[in-house]
């Protein structure tokens, strides 16, 4: 099925990159596109990027600090409070 790129951004940094790899253009999507559903798929989550930032700084989590926190906290820390003062 072909592809239609009518974007000129999207077919400038495509052009680009194909010289830049020295492939044609449906070489230089394949490889793009590959790169970024790697990149997709092996990127650190949230919770990987705390545990890293912790270790390198030791900060350690006891259990207290493992539980969440109440809804109302969360609430009055936007100002959505049901209990308005009237």
């Amino acid at each position: 099925m072909p592809i239609n790129v009518n974007n000129p951004e999207a077919d400038a940094l495509t052009r680009k990159f194909a010289v830049m790899a020295g492939v044609g253009i449906t070489d230089a999507i394949i490889i793009a596109m590959k790169e970024a559903i790697t990149r997709r798929r092996t990127a650190e989550t949230p919770l990987e990027t705390a545990a890293r930032i912790r270790e390198r700084y030791g900060v350690s989590l006891s259990e207290e600090a493992r539980k969440p926190l109440p809804k109302q906290v969360f609430d009055a820390m936007w100002g959505d409070n049901l209990e308005r003062e009237g």
